[in-house]
């Protein structure tokens, strides 16, 4: 079964408020709420920060900020440091997916600072190392682009799938029944047949399969049956005084 504690996002030393409030909007997307942050250069709170987060601060993240590595993650159980660079430290090295996918209660995921990124030190304390599969010969990820992609992985690990969680469901219950949708076929082929399309008319039968077949694995809405239907009548319509201007 999957934990549902969301990990702490830490962010030591970091430097630009505006990356910290990009990092607080991203996490929310992800409903990831608890956002610490070690020694922030500029201090904290950072004006800088409000304008990128677009309301994160003010709809669900709140900040903790310590001095020192060791407080902000003193109530930690496990922790995961990302970086890029190996570091010759006898700890496993996962990839996000795997990363997040068993996290126990009371983790954190830990970023280091823009210029230098994360201490030995500080990747020392750390449970296990997480590493993002990027160029080898170009990895520079932003700040927030390195937490989203963690976020990312958190979400998904969690079956989440955002603004279309209900939409498998919602479509499931407005599914067209076999009735409906064989009385939008008979409808076409009648049409067709007087438009002259089943021709020659050996080859009726095997023109109705393949247009059956075609139309069966749609999987029509009753919505979009009814629009197809408005759709027929217009054509037909349209036909009957096409037809009659010139006659």
């Amino acid at each position: 079964m999957l934990n549902s504690v969301a990990p702490s996002i830490i962010l030591v030393e970091p430097q630009l408020g505006e990356n910290i409030g990009s990092v607080a909007r991203v996490m929310l997307n992800y409903k990831l709420t608890d956002l610490r942050l070690v020694k922030p250069r500029d201090g904290w709170p950072n004006p800088s920060a409000i304008p990128m987060a677009a309301g994160a601060f003010d709809s669900g993240v709140f900040v903790k900020v310590e001095d020192k590595f060791e407080a902000v993650v003193e109530d930690r159980e496990f922790l995961l440091a990302t970086t890029a660079r190996p570091r010759g430290m006898t700890k496993p090295v996962i990839e996000p997916a795997q990363a997040v996918k068993d996290l126990p209660i009371n983790s954190g995921i830990i970023f280091g600072g823009e210029q230098s990124g994360l201490s030995n030190s500080v990747v020392a304390l750390a449970d296990a190392i997480v590493t993002l599969p990027v160029n080898p010969k170009f990895a520079s990820l932003n700040l927030s682009m390195a937490v989203g992609a963690l976020c990312y992985a958190w979400g998904q690990a969690q079956g989440s799938k955002g603004r279309f969680e209900n939409t498998a469901k919602q479509s499931h219950e407005q599914t067209a029944n076999k009735q409906e949708l064989l009385a939008m076929l008979q409808h076409l082929e009648s049409e067709l047949e007087q438009a002259g399309y089943f021709f020659p008319p050996e080859k009726t039968e095997t023109m109705q399969q393949n247009l059956r077949n075609a139309f069966a694995k749609a999987n029509w809405t009753e919505q979009e049956v009814r629009t197809f239907r408005g759709a027929i009548k217009a054509l037909a319509k349209g036909r009957g005084e096409t037809v009659k201007r010139f006659k």
